[in-house]
């Protein structure tokens, strides 16, 4: 999700912002989190472009380059767009349509009953 925006003040010589959000999932430990960012187009004093990502009002590293996992520090972590953590959150919280299955119980083989098909019929 991109969104272009005049600069917002938020730093001198941003000369736009882009709001982008994402979705992150750690494959080591399971957490599920969404982080939004405002990404911080500046020009250095050479004329070389560069940007900065800031998140909850704070200059961060890029999400893309090596994201962290809060929780267990792991690096094996899964970026998605937006809204993917919260959509399955909400629907491990909803009640199912369906009854859930009943488990079947063991079927217990007479032993005729795995003869049958080998008996020889009288006749």
């Amino acid at each position: 999700m991109n969104e272009f925006t005049e600069p917002t003040g938020l730093r001198d010589g941003a000369t736009a912002v882009v709001h982008e959000s994402y979705s992150f999932a750690c494959m080591r430990c399971g957490h599920g989190w969404e982080q939004a960012y405002e990404i911080e187009h500046h020009v250095d004093g050479r004329g070389h472009a560069f940007v900065l990502y800031v998140a909850d009002g704070r200059v961060v590293p890029s999400p893309l380059s090596r994201p962290a996992c809060a929780r267990c520090e792991g690096h094996v972590v899964r970026i998605m767009r937006p809204g993917r953590v919260a959509s399955a959150r909400n629907a491990a919280r909803r009640p199912s349509a369906e009854p859930p299955a009943v488990p079947r119980q063991p079927h217990h083989w007479q032993l005729s009953g795995l003869l049958h098909p080998f008996q020889r019929k009288a006749g």
